[in-house]
């Protein structure tokens, strides 16, 4: 899934709790689409979503996406490892 930032919308607060089963991918490559962020990641455990965060304007990425774990132990499993490393780039990970 590509998403830009129109397609956000500010939910009430019960609809901003923290998925556990979250996590933010940083520093990704441009060429980084939504299927190849699904696929470096899906080693880990069963992925519900996955989006590739594009300007709305240029439809250009915008270096960083999302992806949702069904299964939150597959978050500390992508946390254990040190380094993340896809299309060429070392990417920034958080829960």
């Amino acid at each position: 899934m590509e998403a830009d930032a129109s397609q956000l919308t500010s939910g009430s607060p019960n609809d901003s709790q923290h998925d556990p089963g979250k996590m933010f991918i940083g520093g990704l490559s441009w060429q980084t689409s939504p299927d190849s962020l699904r696929d470096y990641f899906s080693k880990f455990g069963e992925i519900r979503e996955c989006m590739v965060m594009r300007d709305p304007t240029t439809k250009r990425s915008r270096g960083f996406g999302f992806i949702t774990f069904a299964d939150v132990s597959s978050v500390d499993q992508v946390l254990a490892q040190p380094h993340h490393e896809l299309d060429s780039k070392t990417v920034c990970i958080a829960s």
